[in-house]
């Protein structure tokens, strides 16, 4: 068997983890601290989550979508794929290597979403731009880390709090969409959901989308007012 490369790492910002971009033949891996994060080759429910929100807001000609976290690229160029030429999408990607990793070597794996017009990146905490923006997006999407149960930033914890669902909630406009992937279920986050006042479905996806792997979580959240 070919044995993993590695090719770049770089410090997580505001932690003490490293995350490290491994290639092998033409298969990518993201990883921390020996943990996998993320594989070219396992990105059906990154995908789905994307098509799963997008499907909420098909009918706004000119949505505004937040994407909390890039990864490789796949959650992105799946909500371009399904929303239309007036479309925002707004990248909130905390670590400056990831941005320059999915603009270089990464960049194909997805189909080049970072050049879409429709597209800017910003290297920053996507907690900043929810604690500051209201009524803003009509979808916010949350890949980061490993959903509500941390593991490489003990900051992302914030995200999955009452304070920060309720400011992605406020985030939001009108019935707009937060959705979130996790890992793994978790009712307890079903029901803060709930409780910061999300109409919430729970949605089990595979993580090799029709081919099937690991069942992961998909929270789509509904501002009711």
């Amino acid at each position: 068997m070919i044995p993993w490369e590695l090719l770049d790492s770089t410090p997580v910002p505001g932690g003490t983890e490293t995350l490290r971009l491994y290639r092998r033949d033409d298969e990518f891996s993201i990883r921390v601290d020996g943990c996998e994060l993320m594989n070219s080759r396992v990105h059906g429910s990154e995908t789905a989550l994307a098509e799963l929100s997008c499907a909420r807001i098909v009918n706004n000609p000119s949505p505004k979508i937040l994407i909390g976290g890039l990864g490789m690229g796949y959650t992105a160029a799946a909500a371009l794929d399904k929303l239309g030429t007036q479309a925002q999408v707004v990248v909130a990607e905390l670590v400056p290597a990831v941005v320059r990793w999915n603009r270089g070597r990464l960049a194909s794996l997805a189909g080049f979403p970072l050049e879409d017009s429709r597209v800017s990146v910003q290297e920053i905490d996507v907690a900043q731009i929810l604690k500051e923006e209201k009524h803003t997006y009509d979808a916010i999407i949350l890949d980061v880390d490993n959903g509500p149960d941390g593991l490489t930033r003990a900051d992302n914890n914030w995200l999955y709090t009452r304070s920060g669902l309720s400011a992605a909630y406020a985030a939001l406009k009108f019935s707009g969409i937060l959705s979130v992937w996790s890992a793994s279920p978790d009712p307890a986050f079903s029901k803060l959901l709930r409780q910061v006042g999300f109409k919430v479905e729970e949605v089990t996806v595979r993580a090799r989308g029709r081919k099937g792997g690991s069942r992961h979580m998909i929270w789509l959240a509904e501002r009711k007012k």
